[in-house]
């Protein structure tokens, strides 16, 4: 039998070498993998509306007045509130706590949310102004701490229902109408909480 015939010596089988991670990584899946690509991204999308929605309504449902109201250290400034003008006047129309408290924009808000979080509830935790001797003890550093806030955003809340641009000033008395003029407030720099103190609470003692 000729050399042919035997054929050439055979090579040994070469071991194959494991496949690396980022090989297994970057190699095409199998059919079946690729439909849960779109399913992954669908239950993503679903699941983020469901957590959207669900932050929205919980915030919603926390700039409520009954929301605002059901805390006892609230029932001082909510008795207050009862007797002003944003609760019952002429015109039928009603600003609730959320209205001057929270800002309207959505990142604002969040913010405004977390500071409560952060800041006010683990006072009522403490019991801070959990009765109204303490309330009082603390109603000025209170009422201060919501004015230097409302003037660093140019009294934002109050603009929601009053605007200078819309103003009807003949209507108005002499002082109120040159106090609401463009040119007063960039003469003055002065915004809507300068003048308009202890419209809703009760000012802090020996404020006017």
């Amino acid at each position: 039998m000729n050399e042919s015939e035997q054929g050439s010596p055979r090579e040994p089988d070469k071991q194959a070498k494991p496949e690396g991670k980022w090989a297994r990584l970057w190699r095409q899946p199998r059919a079946r993998y690729l439909f849960g690509i779109p399913l992954g991204g669908a239950i993503l999308f679903f699941a983020g509306i469901i957590f959207w929605g669900g932050l929205n309504t919980a915030m919603d449902l926390s700039n409520t007045l009954t929301f605002c109201t059901s805390c006892h250290e609230m029932d001082v400034v909510y008795e207050e509130y009862q007797q002003s003008v944003h609760y019952k006047n002429a015109s039928g129309v009603r600003a609730i706590c959320s209205d001057c408290h929270v800002p309207k924009p959505w990142g604002a808000k969040v913010l405004r949310k977390m500071k409560a979080s952060f800041n006010e509830i683990p006072h009522a935790i403490m019991g801070t102004i959990d009765t109204p001797e303490k309330f009082e003890a603390h109603r000025a550093e209170m009422a201060e701490n919501v004015w230097a806030e409302m003037r660093a955003n140019d009294s934002r809340e109050c603009r929601n229902c009053h605007a200078l641009a819309i103003m009807d000033l003949e209507n108005q008395d002499k002082s109120a109408r040159r106090k609401h003029t463009l040119e007063r407030k960039l003469e003055k720099g002065e915004t809507c909480i300068d003048c308009h103190q202890g419209i809703a609470h009760k000012l802090p003692e020996g404020y006017e």
